[in-house]
């Protein structure tokens, strides 16, 4: 088969190249060549700036028919708008990487399937804009202009990324870990989180590419390993081999109100648990968990102490503070109502 990936040198995307070459196919990636794939004398690249519109449409014209274009960079409508104008009548099939954060929160019921209307709020651009992009897809298969396929990977690693926590993303807290400092955990650290490794995730994509059984339909891709977030703490602890953690719970409406920009993911997402029911990517791409959670963490945790890139705690003082006001105010509730007791 004749691919092209838009992007194609992320953490998914580099699994689904490799993947595909195994294969046998024939695969173009394009991409501004920013970070170089892995993979770059095995494929041809087409070098460009998707936000550059006209360019971009015409770079995909003038590269021909692809029997399947996997789109893994689509965050903004405009973006799938453009896919549209580009790719009708010059591919069989769309794969669009999607997220299972589209979904409605709370879920109605769980483990969530890929029926669950699509509700994510304003707030959540990310989701937001991706649950956009969705309808325009659906709209254009509707009106029979194109194949389309959506897979919705939930948080995906390898070797390269980085754990997600309480503050969304960086590494200065693993540093806190090193030194025995505590750390924040949303709520009562009860709610569910799921991650996957991105090899099992660019199975999935791999399993749609050129399959007929996917034409029309929707994936989730997470594992089925679930994960209270107390835990997930500690398996990150283990791969730095250090004890667990101290964890001080602060509700999230209270992270929402004082760190809102912070908080943000852990207000729109983590805060709700994260269950997904992947039987129909099991069932129709052959999508399997390889790689559990503790050797997921141990290789990602791994890279980053490998590679030095673990910041340090103290570029980030206002943790502290949060912890010391919180635990004040705490206190001052405790005294205020010591007589009721």
């Amino acid at each position: 088969m004749r691919v092209l990936i838009i992007g194609g040198t992320g953490v998914i995307s580099t699994g689904i190249t490799r993947l595909l070459l195994e294969r046998g196919d024939d695969v173009t990636l394009y991409n501004r060549g920013q970070a170089p794939s892995p993979y770059a004398a095995q494929v041809h690249t087409i070098y460009g700036d998707r936000s550059d519109v006209a360019r971009f449409e015409a770079q995909l014209a003038a590269a021909g028919r692809f029997d399947c274009v996997i789109d893994m960079i689509a965050f903004h409508p405009a973006d799938t708008e453009s896919d549209l104008r580009a790719l009708v009548g010059r591919t069989a099939q769309l794969i669009h990487c999607s997220t299972v954060d589209v979904y409605q929160k709370p879920a109605a019921r769980y483990p969530i399937t890929e029926d669950e209307p699509l509700g994510a709020r304003p707030s959540f651009a990310y989701a937001y804009d991706k649950v956009a992009c969705e309808r325009l897809l659906w709209a254009a298969q509707a009106r029979g202009e194109i194949q389309v396929t959506i897979i919705r990977p939930a948080n995906t690693l390898a070797a390269g990324g980085q754990p997600a926590h309480t503050f969304g993303f960086g590494t200065y807290w693993l540093d806190r870990l090193r030194q025995g400092l505590p750390i924040v955990v949303h709520n009562d650290g009860r709610s569910f989180w799921t991650i996957a490794h991105r090899d099992d995730v660019a199975r999935a994509f791999v399993g749609a590419c050129g399959n007929p059984v996917a034409y029309g339909r929707a994936y989730s891709v997470a594992s089925d390993e679930w994960l209270l977030w107390d835990r997930y703490y500690d398996l990150v602890a283990a791969a730095l081999g250090v004890p667990c953690p101290e964890k001080v719970y602060i509700p999230v409406n209270v992270l929402g109100r004082v760190l809102p920009e912070k908080a943000l993911w852990t207000v729109e997402n983590f805060a709700y648990n994260n269950i997904f029911d992947c039987t129909a990517a099991q069932r129709d791409l052959g999508w399997a968990v390889s790689v559990r959670a503790e050797a997921l963490l141990a290789e990602v945790v791994g890279w980053l102490l490998a590679n030095g890139r673990v910041e340090p705690a103290a570029q980030e003082p206002w943790y502290d503070r949060l912890i010391a006001a919180w635990q004040g105010a705490v206190d001052q509730v405790d005294a205020a109502l010591a007589d009721v007791r």
